[in-house]
């Protein structure tokens, strides 16, 4: 019996299976501040607050969770913040950088890890589930037909392992995919060797129109003779370092 009614608009999908939960918690390798989105009913939190030392906060939008944790789990008085994860400030949550874990609201996980890369300097490692195919691509690498936006983005700032996958029968309701459990933990680039603003766009258009060399799909950029090889690629064929490059050599 599930304590709390899983809310259709937010994308809730409770996970029942106490060992995979023990899994994604023992996956956190990098810090005792952590910050858990939408903890539901508490199958993470339960064995997160078991941690020697964890300074655990969590985010969760719905009321109805909100007590259920409360009553169940008194660790977490003055440590549930009642928000919309997308709208929280991230900034001051912690003194100094936390970890990111949780069973991700499939609808809006990849909002979450845009939210993520907003706080990059501050959110040193994320573990979490998502849905399988967002999973794959965010940890495909290039030449693979699913690595796209998120991939590169994401890669230019944290190294990615895809830890396990998880059936839809460990979960209430069932979802119709499969999940995933990755990791992203964050690596050594500090900055890019461009703007970070022009890099970000560059990769949003050339995979908005992925079917098309970049010479055609960055025809409204105008760049130097020093990437000339690269635009007769596609851009699912360029690494990190060739969209960094590409970023850095743009004609003003």
């Amino acid at each position: 019996m599930i304590p709390v009614r899983a809310k259709k608009h937010l994308g809730q999908h409770f996970l029942i299976d106490d060992n995979i939960a023990r899994k994604i918690v023992v996956s956190l390798q990098r810090n005792k501040n952590v910050l858990e989105i939408g903890p539901g009913t508490g199958i993470l939190t339960k064995h997160l607050i078991q941690i020697p030392g964890i300074n655990l906060k969590v985010i969760e939008i719905d009321n109805e969770s909100v007590e259920y944790l409360s009553n169940q789990y008194p660790d977490l008085k003055n440590k549930i913040i009642i928000d919309d994860c997308l709208q929280t400030d991230m900034n001051g949550l912690f003194d100094g950088s936390f970890s990111v874990i949780g069973n991700f609201p499939y609808n809006i996980s990849s909002q979450i890890l845009f939210k993520v890369l907003e706080h990059k300097n501050l959110i040193n490692e994320v573990v979490g589930m998502f849905q399988k195919e967002v999973a794959v691509r965010i940890a495909s690498k290039p030449g693979n037909k699913n690595y796209g936006i998120l991939s590169v983005l994401l890669q230019a700032f944290y190294n990615i392992e895809y830890l396990f996958t998880v059936n839809e029968t460990v979960f209430v309701p069932h979802p119709k995919v499969k999940s995933a459990v990755i990791r992203l933990v964050r690596n050594d680039s500090k900055t890019l060797d461009c703007d970070e603003k022009l890099f970000f766009s560059i990769v949003k258009t050339a995979f908005n129109q992925r079917r098309k060399t970049l010479r055609n799909a960055l025809s409204s950029f105008r760049f130097n003779d020093k990437v000339i090889t690269l635009l007769p690629k596609r851009a699912e064929q360029l690494g990190v370092q060739e969209f960094v490059l590409l970023a850095g050599n743009v004609n003003c």
